[in-house]
């Protein structure tokens, strides 16, 4: 059976974690009801993502009480949520963090961004030591980036080759970079035989203009469906079982050179 997801592109409301809940319970509710088995929303959706040190402030340790809630609103719709956030921990470091709740309320994974974007969020956050691994989410080997993080070929190949069918990516992507949701997440789909799911978000906060353009893409590398400049839902079917032909077309995994990619560091 395919993996049905819904993508929830939205402005957020900044520094406000109990509006930004209790719109995650409603966009929960709604996609469920849209069969979605899974619903994955924006970078840092939280807490937002332009606000400088109130990033900081608002975060909180691993599976703290914003974790609780969300867990609480997973189980109560009976749907699996990826969510951006800030994640501290006990040295007091700050992670642009992505966590993965099962329908059941279960933590099952958790990804640090790794490549950070400028000197705001230098500033404010470390970076992740691992791509981690990717998990089994009703059948479907689930991995996540952050943003940035994608459009990075090493990265998205990496988790490929650990098995991964599909590529979350909660992202803040901002005006002027269509060409990362328009030409770039195809491509990644494409050259790894894999779905990417791109959540966007949308409108402006502080000083920052938004693209939208969340998009899934397939493993052919066609678009599956892709939101517009405003507030929006998306919904696809992943199912890569019916992209079997695509990737035995394009067998790049298989036919790598790892013996001549030691280039420079």
């Amino acid at each position: 059976m395919p993996l049905r997801i819904a993508l929830y592109q939205t402005e957020g409301t900044p520094g406000d974690i109990d509006a930004n809940i209790a719109a995650a319970e409603e966009a929960a509710a709604r996609a469920r009801a849209g069969g979605a088995q899974l619903l994955i929303l924006p970078e840092m959706y939280l807490s937002g993502y332009d606000i400088g040190e109130l990033a900081y402030e608002l975060a909180e340790p691993a599976e703290g009480p914003n974790f609780k809630r969300m867990a609480e609103a997973a189980r109560r719709h009976g749907i699996a949520l990826l969510y951006g956030h800030g994640e501290t921990d006990e040295e007091g470091h700050c992670y642009n963090t992505a966590t993965l709740i099962d329908a059941n309320g279960r933590r099952r994974l958790a990804y640090a961004k790794s490549h950070l974007y400028g000197d705001e969020e230098r500033a404010v956050f470390t970076a992740g030591a691992t791509l981690g691994v990717p998990v089994d989410l009703h059948g479907v080997m689930l991995g996540v980036l952050v943003c940035y993080d994608v459009e990075f070929p090493e990265a998205v190949r990496t988790l490929a080759l650990q098995g991964a069918q599909l590529i979350c990516v909660p992202t803040a992507l901002m005006v002027p970079n269509r060409p990362v949701a328009e030409t770039l997440i195809p491509a990644r789909a494409f050259e790894n035989g894999v779905f990417v799911a791109y959540a966007n978000r949308c409108g402006h906060e502080t000083q920052l203009v938004y693209e939208g353009l969340s998009t899934v893409a397939a493993p052919d590398g066609a678009i599956l469906v892709r939101a517009g400049k405003h507030e929006e839902m998306i919904f696809a079917d992943i199912d890569p079982a019916a992209y079997d032909a695509a990737r035995r077309l394009n067998p790049y995994l298989t036919d790598r050179r790892p013996d001549l990619y030691n280039g420079p560091t």
